[in-house]
């Protein structure tokens, strides 16, 4: 799957690009199912809310054949290739879940800032892909964007260490103010299976989820190969260092789980 030349400008001029109906429900209750047996485990990847429920499953390629095919399917990957010119490779692999009534918030900040500081990313040539797994409503902690922010560049931030699940460099209130002044502030929302797109520099965050309406979103951050991370600082299923390109599957690869998915 390629991006056409529309598509590409809105990336390139916004930061962000929201493809709906991306995958079929069929894909999607597949990798739905595999998402909460994956909440059940006990590992050191999966990352826990103050009250126990799951936050952030890392690393799912890792321990699951089901979401190995996803990060590996083309209509993630090709048009990153497309857009750099090069094979990609996965940096980082993640299932971030809202429960219902008790989801925590996720502060303002930018991802190439942390790739920068705590992996020795040389450049911002990164993307975030997000897969939503459920509903995404106005109302249920969305992902919130700010169109145009990837145009200043990594800005200033503060370490918080409170209010996620592990340290996050975070923008300041007064910056974020500008930054929806200039750009204004985007929320995609949609059905299970829709697609996301943008900047490893675009300032976003997300609110709580006090609704009986779960929210879990796969992200996949791509990275360039010839960009691949320098001085890695943390645990290698947070920065993954095998920088090989990324070898793509059948479209069709979720649906041949599917009687594994059925029994």
């Amino acid at each position: 799957m390629k991006l056409n030349e529309a598509q590409l400008k809105q990336l390139q001029d916004e930061g962000w690009l929201f493809l709906p109906d991306y995958f079929s429900q069929e894909e999607v209750d597949i990798l739905k199912r595999e998402s909460d047996r994956l909440f059940t485990l006990k590992r050191d990847e999966i990352y826990l809310e103050k009250d126990g429920t799951p936050r952030s499953a890392f690393a799912v390629h890792r321990y699951s054949a089901i979401f190995d095919a996803l990060g590996r399917h083309p209509r993630l990957v090709e048009p990153l290739m497309q857009m750099y010119g090069e094979g990609v490779y996965l940096h980082q692999y993640k299932i971030n879940a809202k429960a219902k009534f008790t989801g925590d918030v996720w502060q303002w900040h930018q991802d190439y800032g942390n790739w920068m500081e705590k992996d020795g990313m040389p450049e911002p040539k990164a993307m975030n892909i997000s897969v939503f797994l459920d509903e995404v409503f106005p109302f249920n902690g969305p992902l919130m964007l700010i169109p145009k922010s990837h145009k200043h560049g990594v800005l200033e931030s503060n370490k918080d260490s409170a209010t996620t699940s592990f340290p996050l460099y975070t923008q300041p209130e007064e910056t974020v103010e500008r930054l929806c002044e200039e750009g204004g502030l985007m929320a995609p929302t949609g059905k299970p299976g829709s697609m996301l797109i943008f900047n490893g520099n675009l300032v976003h965050g997300s609110s709580g989820n006090i609704t009986p309406f779960p929210r879990k979103i796969v992200y996949l951050s791509l990275n360039a190969c010839s960009n691949y991370i320098r001085k890695p600082t943390r645990e290698e299923w947070l920065a993954h260092q095998d920088f090989a390109p990324i070898e793509m599957v059948a479209d069709d690869a979720i649906l041949q789980f599917r009687d594994e998915a059925a029994a």
